[in-house]
């Protein structure tokens, strides 16, 4: 019988316990830790938050470890309204945002790691870099041939603008990309939820004129193709969107192109 062992610096380790600075109702919080300049292990740091003098949300859980209790603990944030998708994490197993996900939701110790599948820079920071480059592979903005308007824009009727609900309020949060198995074992190849949501919000704009050379992009069986409807992206997305349905809709519109 084969065996099989990680290598020995992936192995996460017990890490320091953090007791909280005020004596409130306290949470214990289990976070992930992980430097690679240091050369050790990644380990679970334990924090215990006073929630009494804590914001509701998990960042502000964040923010109060990293203000009052350790400032080297590493992860990203900015509008805090669940719309620039900065914050995205698994909290207890779950891919979300950590400003819209509520201390009180979750469990008596609440577990936080970064985003599975991907390289971690530090702690609970993901490298995007691959991600934003299969984002950027779409070319993600109107193209046209024909001459722009004069001195209007480019009109859409209302029927034609609500085909783009549901696609447009992506925040590119990566949620639903890393909750896709397809996605952790093939994403050299495959695009993902997001980024293929992305691009079927392009393919149902009326006002673009590249929908030929956009299918001719996806139609690979990987790129778009590895997609098996599990649904785990629609189930992870902050938002409330379904990359499943999108991508379901590309793949229609590559078919109709062969009748």
């Amino acid at each position: 019988m084969a065996d099989f062992f990680l290598p020995k610096n992936s192995k996460v380790q017990k890490g320091n316990v953090h007791a909280a600075k005020t004596s409130g109702k306290t949470k214990k919080f289990k976070v992930y830790r992980y430097d690679p300049d240091s050369g050790e292990n990644p380990s679970y740091d334990t924090f215990e938050v006073d929630t009494d003098n804590c914001g509701p949300m998990v960042l502000d859980a964040l923010i109060k470890m990293k203000g009052e209790q350790d400032p080297s603990l590493t992860f990203r944030r900015s509008c805090r309204e669940g719309i620039c998708g900065s914050c995205s994490m698994n909290i207890d197993g779950k891919n979300g945002l950590a400003c819209t996900t509520a201390i009180e939701d979750c469990k008596s110790e609440v577990t936080i790691t970064p985003l599975p599948h991907m390289e971690v820079i530090k702690d609970l920071v993901p490298d995007f870099t691959h991600f934003y480059a299969q984002y950027a592979s779409i070319k993600p903005w109107l193209q046209t041939v024909t001459p722009e308007p004069s001195g209007k824009e480019r009109l859409q009727s209302p029927e034609d603008r609500a085909k783009l609900d549901g696609l447009y309020e992506c925040i590119l949060c990566a949620c639903c990309s890393t909750s896709c198995p397809s996605y952790w074992w093939n994403s050299d190849k495959f695009l993902g939820p997001a980024i293929l949501l992305q691009a079927y919000r392009w393919l149902a704009d009326s006002r673009d004129e590249m929908t030929g050379e956009r299918l001719d992009e996806l139609e690979d069986p990987f790129r778009l193709y590895r997609c098996h409807t599990i649904m785990n992206c629609a189930n992870a997305c902050p938002k409330g969107l379904n990359p499943a349905k999108a991508i379901a809709e590309t793949k229609k519109m590559v078919a109709e192109r062969h009748l």
